[in-house]
């Protein structure tokens, strides 16, 4: 008989998904146990930097912490083994686990196929897992054709302890408009012209000072509370996927609206599976100009914001899709109320 539910192999703390999915399975009231896959990625800065810029983005101690999987799982006998995104277990590792009974399953945060994360150790060790849970539906194909033996879709959630309404909006981090995320070329693009109307945008995350658009206008990266009470303060959350990751939706897709913030999103597929038509839930665009004429619209009718704000939330928080009913999605389980 197993002694535990379920070993999580992730990031602990803040607002990292394997955080997330450890303090849902708790919920769930399984008998849960995390390792943390930062090990792996920890040891002499020689030996990282080999290993990143020469054996294709390994991690350091990819061999030793996979061996630290097996024997964590060879003792506990859990159920279920869930790494969480590109996780640092080798193929071996996964295969063995495997043998032994355990379900194996990963939860792929990122797409492999995306230039930064083609490392041929990680597409080998995916393949192994029992199943391939992933939040976009651009990838299946592909992982299928990798050989992945089951790939199933299950969206990004939301973690209640970090994403609720505030009770009173904090003055000091008000905005028109609010985006958080790191900053790549196109994003910079679409950025630029809210700037340039003028407009009071909060911009949180890593490297936009590499682009002249945003240059000297990012708020840096900031802690979890301070991203929920800055977004609780604007008037308009922005929502953009990454197309180097064939985003359908993110994270924040899911966060914005159970903050209770008026969600402007990029029009995909997997938005308007998740959110409705234009105008039920959320608001839609295509292209920066319309993005642009949708936020100058939105800041002129402050009811209609209400209105999508609130039922945007309702959407996400009457339709399961907090992270305790993702983690019951994928291990089969009833789904809490």
């Amino acid at each position: 008989m197993s002694s535990l539910d379920l070993v999580i192999v992730g990031a602990p703390g803040g607002t990292n998904v394997g955080d997330s999915f450890f303090v849902a399975a708790r919920q769930l009231g399984l008998r849960v146990h995390m390792l943390d896959a930062g090990e792996a990625w920890r040891g002499p800065w020689p030996l990282v930097r080999v290993c990143w810029h020469l054996l294709g983005h390994r991690p350091a101690r990819l061999g030793t912490f996979s061996r630290k999987v097996i024997t964590a799982c060879d003792s506990m006998r859990p159920r279920w083994l869930l790494a969480v995104g590109i996780a640092p277990v080798n193929e071996a590792a996964v295969r063995t686990v495997s043998r032994t009974g355990i379900r194996t399953l990963d939860f792929l945060t990122d797409d492999l196929w995306n230039p930064a994360n083609r490392v041929p150790w990680a597409q080998r060790a995916t393949r192994a897992y029992d199943c391939v849970v992933s939040p976009r539906r651009a990838n299946m194909g592909d992982l299928s054709a990798l050989g992945c033996k089951s790939v199933r879709y299950v969206p990004f959630g939301y973690d209640p302890r970090h994403c609720f309404p505030e009770p009173d909006v904090d003055q000091n981090l008000a905005s028109d408009v609010i985006f958080v995320g790191g900053a790549d070329e196109q994003r910079a693009r679409w950025i630029a012209p809210l700037l340039s109307q003028g407009l009071h945008v909060a911009l949180y995350g890593s490297y936009w000072d590499r682009y002249p658009q945003t240059r000297g206008k990012s708020r840096g990266q900031a802690p979890p509370d301070t991203i929920r009470r800055a977004t609780a303060a604007a008037k308009v959350a922005l929502c953009l996927v990454r197309r180097s990751n064939r985003d359908g939706h993110v994270m924040r897709s899911i966060e914005i609206p159970a903050i209770g913030t008026c969600m402007l999103a990029e029009d995909t597929p997997e938005h308007r599976e998740l959110f409705g038509p234009d105008g039920e839930s959320v608001v839609y665009f295509d292209s920066p100009a319309r993005m642009s004429e949708r936020v100058t619209w939105l800041l002129d009718h402050p009811d209609e914001r209400v209105r999508l704000a609130s039922a945007a939330h309702r959407r996400v928080t009457e339709g399961k899709y907090a992270y305790v009913h993702r983690l019951a999605e994928m291990l089969d389980l009833p789904s809490p109320a």
